[in-house]
């Protein structure tokens, strides 16, 4: 019983932190935009369970900090706030690493869903209002490894 019960709080505790700080690659990413380079430093968030979990649980983010999700080839995708208490920007990034479009302070727990206007490589996810803040705009570069163009 025991063995049972230390098992079960062993695979609850993985099962918990995983998508949290520290178990995605970490990157350091620079954004061309009118007023200058702006970098931030992301998580990659690379592969299917990653994607997934995102940002859910966070109740903090640095200012400069945020999550890269690569879907490693151009599609439509789509995202929700679900279980995620920060409000956040999503940055839809085409493959060539030109922004295309920006969602900015989006509702926490939201569940209805926040669409690509067209296919995409990657989205970038930061704190609500911190890509207004630093200048973000469609058509901003952004250099990242994903994107085979970081500086």
């Amino acid at each position: 019983m025991r063995l049972l019960f230390a098992f079960l709080v062993s695979f609850f505790l993985a099962a918990c932190s995983q998508g949290h700080p520290g178990n995605l690659p970490v990157d350091a990413i620079t954004v061309d935009t009118a007023s200058g380079p702006v970098t931030f430093k992301v998580e990659i968030a690379a592969d299917e369970a990653a994607r997934e979990r995102g940002l859910m649980f966070r109740t903090s983010l640095a200012p400069d900090a945020g999550m890269l999700f690569d879907y490693h080839r151009t599609q439509s995708v789509a995202f929700w706030m679900k279980n995620t208490p920060l409000p956040l920007d999503m940055i839809f990034i085409r493959a060539d690493g030109r922004i295309s479009t920006i969602v900015t302070d989006t509702t926490p727990y939201s569940e209805t869903p926040i669409p690509s206007l067209e296919p995409v490589q990657a989205v970038l996810e930061i704190n609500g209002g911190r890509s207004r803040e630093v200048g973000l705009r469609p058509g901003d570069v952004v250099h990242a490894r994903i994107f085979g163009n970081k500086k």
